[in-house]
């Protein structure tokens, strides 16, 4: 199970005995979800490039009509330029759109 809290991603695991650990993960790559299905990738890294170093930036397509699904990642050079991006762009406007950001992981 995940869930989120002050933008730092929360992972509770198991253990054999049954009890639950908490832990905090930050990572370089974020998720960027509500983006119009006209965003793409060269207006995704602009939005987020003025605030540090990016390394890859990626809209998800259908493959079959090639038109945006909605969703995206940007992955920065380092985890304390992510996080500031996260802070600084969630909830904010692109392209007539409040985007959602959260930290990327994989499920």
């Amino acid at each position: 199970m995940q869930c989120s809290k002050d933008g730092v991603r929360i992972c509770r695991t198991t253990f054999r005995s049954g009890r639950w650990l908490w832990a905090r993960h930050s990572s370089t790559k974020l998720f960027v979800g509500g983006l119009s299905y006209d965003t793409n990738e060269a207006v995704l890294k602009d939005a987020f490039g003025r605030l540090g170093e990016i390394v890859e930036v990626k809209v998800i397509c259908d493959h079959v009509s090639g038109r945006s699904k909605g969703y995206g990642f940007v992955r920065f050079t380092s985890e304390t330029t992510a996080t500031i991006a996260l802070k600084e762009m969630d909830d904010q406007m692109l392209d007539g759109r409040n985007i959602r950001v959260h930290y990327a992981h994989r499920g």
